[in-house]
């Protein structure tokens, strides 16, 4: 299938995409984000606050090894991660549903920009320290009977339009 082996998708190019971890509750969603990063060749993915970090077998069960291949940093705090990032250049993006929030569709990635993508708590969302950080928050918009999705699935969706719009390395 011409897969990578871990130390070739270490040497890759990336998407200039770093995922936050906001407090995610469930490790089985951390394992499922990280292969998610994987797919999509994110640069690095910050794990905050609550939110579990490898080894862990549970993680694995979802991860399938992307704890591996993907590179990840905890932080004891999101608001450090995101200052760390914004001092770094990186567009700070919340994934959350505010008054002010962007619907995905009609969201332009710019090309030369790096972005950190903030996904939040499976209960709470993205904590308001965060989202006060951010520099834009993206929705995806929703047209059923519930106003979220799982943060893995939203999580994979906002990747996937990233990697549509920015991927550069096929």
């Amino acid at each position: 299938m011409g897969r990578l082996t871990v130390e070739q998708f270490k040497q890759a190019k990336k998407l200039p995409f770093v995922l936050v971890l906001d407090n995610i509750r469930s490790v089985y969603n951390v394992g499922s984000m990280l292969r998610t990063a994987d797919a999509f060749r994110v640069t690095h993915v910050c794990l905050c606050g609550i939110t579990a970090v490898p080894p862990s077998a549970e993680i694995h069960k979802t991860a399938l090894g992307a704890e591996d291949s993907v590179d990840w940093t905890y932080y004891k705090t999101t608001a450090e991660a995101l200052k760390q990032l914004k001092s770094a250049n990186y567009t700070l993006l919340a994934v959350e549903q505010i008054a002010e929030s962007i619907p995905l569709n009609r969201w332009k990635a710019e090309k030369n920009q790096k972005y950190a993508l903030v996904v939040g708590n499976e209960v709470k969302g993205v904590e308001q320290e965060a989202v006060d950080l951010c520099d834009y928050a993206l929705e995806i918009p929703q047209y059923g009977t519930k106003h979220s999705l799982n943060v893995a699935n939203s999580a994979s969706i906002v990747l996937w339009e990233c990697f549509r719009q920015l991927q550069n390395f096929e």
